[in-house]
């Protein structure tokens, strides 16, 4: 299954030149939280506002394969966020071989969530992406 990670891209970068990837959600480790925060494609846009609506940081999506992650002996788990909706949280550092695709994210000059729809480069200009209104 599929799930998501919104980071920030350069602590992205920064994972993928040490191997493995400490933050758990926007201002916070996973030493200081136990997981990483992760979403299903249809929270998204919802963690997105609620994290990340006026971080001028640029942002990316990480599209992550649970079954790889589970491989390694680490856990993910459905927990309730806060609110009665369950999100998947990862138990462990994440290792950038478990990413299959890292996507470009952000918000537009009106404040809606978007990220594009699939792969392709960060810096491509006029690729489709799917834009969220919250």
């Amino acid at each position: 299954m599929t799930i998501l990670h919104l980071a920030h891209r350069d602590d992205w970068e920064t994972a993928v030149a040490t191997g493995e990837y400490r933050t758990s959600t926007r201002g916070a480790t996973l030493d200081e939280v136990g997981f990483i925060h992760a979403s299903y494609p249809d929270q998204l846009p919802r963690v997105a506002a609620f994290v990340h609506a006026g971080d001028d940081q640029e942002l990316c999506v990480l599209v992550l394969d649970d079954e790889l992650i589970r491989a390694d002996g680490v856990r993910v788990v459905d927990e309730d966020g806060g609110d009665g909706e369950l999100y998947p949280h990862i138990y462990g550092p994440l290792r950038p071989r478990w990413v299959v695709e890292v996507r470009p994210a952000g918000f537009d000059a009106g404040g809606v969530f978007w990220y594009r729809s699939g792969p392709c480069d960060h810096r491509e200009p006029g690729r489709r992406s799917v834009g969220f209104d919250l």
